[in-house]
């Protein structure tokens, strides 16, 4: 929100300088983003008197002795068009800045020493709208009442300043000049004066016309009132001033208004051309589905039911809140009009804006929200200003269509107890009374109690007490508060708690691996699940999509990490990271019932790259994490996972649970990620997934210490012939399940040959046993594994070698 600082001294006595009003604005709860001086960057530019001016034969050129006032006077050599003797014009001296870090110096020209500049409006950074002949083809013919030597900036009004203030979605009565000067009133302990609102009315009727609100949810104010004999001229200088100055071109007075009003009062305006409408009825309601309008910037859109317009009956005519429609705009030759002012529901002016792409300075207003009275008084403003520009004549046909909106300020009670009790210290009585009259709030005191009525635009008082605490803090200065507990706080041991514990460590335990922490959106596309060729029908196509993305690219919430971590490891590669590990513990998102919220399940996503990478290192970094929380995790092979290479990827099983997947990416996927061919690493991709829920599931709240055994182990070799399609894991596995002593299997050698036989083939495996509570004698070992091969031979076949 911009506002000048001459435009709030309309308002108020303002007695401090804009760096001090800065300061208090910033102590009262609005930041000032920025405080820009508009001849910041002028200096060494004044006022010169032109005495004589004689032009050098040969050129365009004029030699020009200019009376400087205090700096002498001055040659300076121009080649402006329009420079006469007796001239008052800006002179730009030795040293002098302009507006864009323009430095001037004195230096010869056609080789006839130049002591200077003499400016046009435009190199002094003004337009037409700022000051008079600011955009003639020459230098800015000043009056000749200005006094040679006088600083230009006081001359033209650029010794203004703009402060720039965020306003935040909780103060949209801030929205205006007049709500900023609400405040400065309020800080400053002086009178607002209120702008001019009265208007005379004719007797003319429009016959037939009329108004009416389909969809009061969305409008719960519409007001309307006909304008006639409109003569579009230019507007008086110090409207296109103040436009100017908040950054917008005058265009004429009847569209000027409009602007003026919204930027004075806070309320976006619209104005029909009567004679433009098909017929003589203006209905507000929800457009109907494939129903077009082309706005006032030319671009056309496609409608449906979610979207608010303004019609003719017939047609839209206007983006309720956003931008009036092209059918319907003020011209030079329009001498009849509506006016418009109204109050649109924030979400339907948001969610249209967002969805069209559309958006303007109406609709920022309307998204953080236009109260009633705002629609009141803009409207009585702008049919004011119709009449004091004497632009046409206001007719009797007014309207105002209301769903019930409020004609008073919300009333409530409130104790000066309770409200010091809130803020934690105490605020004298008569502060408090102070303050709230200052912010316009009505307020009578009985005792310790306060019944208070709040002003009409103060929309956002809600709960009373707590707001009303807000309210008097900030004008009394947070500087008094003095930290203290709540009524009813108490010391907390504080610190993490035990899920977060666990978060924390499976994080430690991947860097511990060599792993790096990743962070990715929690958003992608269906093309991304195409990359990694998941089949149209698997359960991993059921995703939760996104109504309104804020691009193509994100148009779902994520089933699954490792498009997210493939992603990054592919742009690492193009940049010539050609090895590396990463890992996400992050959130995917499941659809459930229509109409309720996804189930959110954290998994732990990683990836391993680069010529160092196989299957087995990545699974031991899967065994590892298992070890850390005292689980232990073991594989089986896995086939359909369509992203992996089907002979090296692997279920991670935990106590016989799939709780996750690993592997080599598959060959067609990773010909289709278009990385150089000169990159080995390209080839060694390794992905993989845990749902981290049902991984937790297993582990033990606490890890109980078991002691170390004080008897030594007993390791046995087992060589054993077995069919060539049994995998390492399967034998590991039932090794492991046929004797409880058995706490650790290794294969160190496989064999093939002409003495095992074809179709065979030969693996060696060290098993390792222990016991807690004895040594192991030979005997006991030797009937374990006995055990072990039977249950070997029985289940897969496999005979002792």
């Amino acid at each position: 929100m911009k506002a000048p600082f001459s435009w709030l001294k309309e308002y108020v006595d303002i007695d401090i300088s804009a760096e001090e009003l800065e300061e208090k604005l910033f102590g009262c709860g609005f930041e000032v983003e920025e405080l820009i001086s508009l001849g910041g960057e002028i200096s060494r530019v004044v006022v010169g008197k032109v005495e004589t001016c004689e032009k050098v034969e040969g050129t365009h050129l004029y030699t020009c002795q200019v009376n400087c006032g205090e700096f002498g006077t001055k040659q300076i050599v121009t080649g402006a068009p329009n420079v006469y003797a007796g001239m008052h014009t800006p002179a730009a001296l030795d040293g002098s800045t302009l507006p864009g870090g323009i430095t001037i110096k004195a230096k010869p020209l056609h080789g006839i020493p130049s002591e200077g500049m003499l400016c046009s409006g435009e190199e002094l950074g003004i337009n037409e709208d700022m000051y008079p002949g600011a955009e003639v083809n020459g230098l800015l013919d000043l009056p000749k009442d200005t006094v040679p030597g006088e600083a230009i900036q006081g001359v033209i009004g650029l010794d203004d300043y703009i402060f720039d203030i965020s306003v935040t979605a909780n103060r949209p009565d801030c929205q205006s000049i007049l709500g900023i000067a609400r405040e400065v009133a309020a800080v400053l302990g002086k009178e607002v004066r209120m702008p001019r609102t009265d208007y005379h009315c004719s007797d003319y009727r429009y016959p037939g016309l009329k108004v009416t609100v389909e969809a009061p949810d969305l409008c719960p104010r519409y007001l309307a009132h006909g304008v006639r004999n409109i003569t579009p001229g230019e507007s008086p200088r110090w409207m296109r001033r103040h436009l100017a100055l908040c950054g917008l071109r005058s265009i004429n007075n009847v569209v000027d208004i409009t602007n003026y009003v919204m930027l004075e009062i806070g309320q976006p305006m619209h104005a029909f051309d009567l004679d433009m409408l098909q017929n003589t009825e203006i209905i507000v309601r929800r457009a109907q589905n494939g129903e077009k309008i082309q706005t006032l910037d030319e671009k056309e859109f496609g409608l449906t039911t979610d979207n608010l317009v303004i019609c003719d009956g017939n047609r839209p005519v206007a983006l309720a809140g956003i931008m009036g429609g092209l059918n319907s705009e003020i011209t030079e030759n329009t001498r009849q009009l509506l006016f418009e002012a109204a109050k649109f529901a924030r979400d339907s002016v948001r969610k249209t804006s967002r969805a069209l792409g559309q958006s303007s300075d109406s609709s920022a207003r309307f998204e953080k929200g236009i109260s009633e009275y705002t629609t009141e008084l803009g409207m009585a403003r702008a049919l004011h200003l119709i009449e004091e520009l004497g632009c046409g004549e206001i007719t009797s046909s007014a309207f105002d269509e209301s769903a019930g909106a409020p004609r008073e300020g919300k009333r409530f009670t409130a104790k000066i107890s309770r409200i010091n009790e809130i803020l934690g210290i105490e605020v004298p009585a008569e502060d408090i009374l102070r303050i709230l009259k200052n912010l316009q709030f009505e307020v009578k005191r009985e005792g310790d109690l306060l019944e208070v009525t709040a002003p009409r635009y103060r929309e956002d008082i809600e709960i009373g007490e707590p707001d009303l605490a807000e309210e008097v803090i900030r004008e009394y200065g947070y500087e008094h508060v003095v930290p203290t507990f709540l009524k009813n706080a108490m010391v907390t041991g504080g610190g993490k708690k035990p899920a977060q514990l666990r978060q924390d460590k499976v994080k430690r335990t991947m860097c511990a691996q060599g792993y790096h922490e990743i962070s990715t959106l929690a958003f992608y596309a269906d093309s991304d699940l195409d990359d990694l060729h998941i089949p149209e029908n698997a359960p991993e196509r059921s995703v939760v999509r996104i109504l309104n993305p804020i691009t193509e690219n994100l148009t779902i919430m994520r089933p699954l990490l490792a498009p997210s971590v493939l992603k990054i490891v592919v742009e690492n590669l193009k940049r010539g990271n050609l090895e590396g590990r990463i890992f996400e513990l992050g959130n995917v998102y499941l659809p459930t019932e229509e109409g309720k919220l996804p189930l959110e399940e954290m998994h732990l996503g990683f990836a391993a790259f680069g010529g160092g990478e196989d299957f087995f290192t990545v699974k031991g970094s899967v065994e590892a994490l298992g070890e850390a929380f005292g689980l232990k995790l073991e594989v089986e092979r896995a086939r359909e996972v369509p992203y992996l290479h089907p002979g090296i990827s692997a279920w991670i099983l935990c106590e016989g649970e799939r709780v996750g997947v690993f592997g080599k990416l598959a060959n067609e996927v990773t010909a289709e990620l278009k990385l150089h061919k000169d990159s080995k690493s390209h080839h060694n991709i390794f992905l993989g997934e845990i749902n981290y829920v049902r991984l937790m599931s297993h582990a033990a709240v606490s890890i109980r210490y078991r002691p170390v055994s004080p008897w030594p182990p007993v390791l046995r070799d087992l060589a054993l012939t077995v069919d060539e399609d049994r995998t390492c894991g399967e034998m590991m596995q039932e090794i492991s399940r046929a004797c409880k002593q058995v706490t650790d299997v290794e294969l160190f050698d496989i064999y093939r040959g002409e003495q095992i036989g074809e179709g065979k083939k030969s693996m060696a495996f060290k098993v390792c046993f222990e016991s807690d509570d004895h040594a192991l004698q030979p005997e006991e070992v030797d009937k374990f594994v006995k055990k072990i091969l039977g249950n070997l031979k029985f289940k897969l076949g496999a005979e002792l070698r």
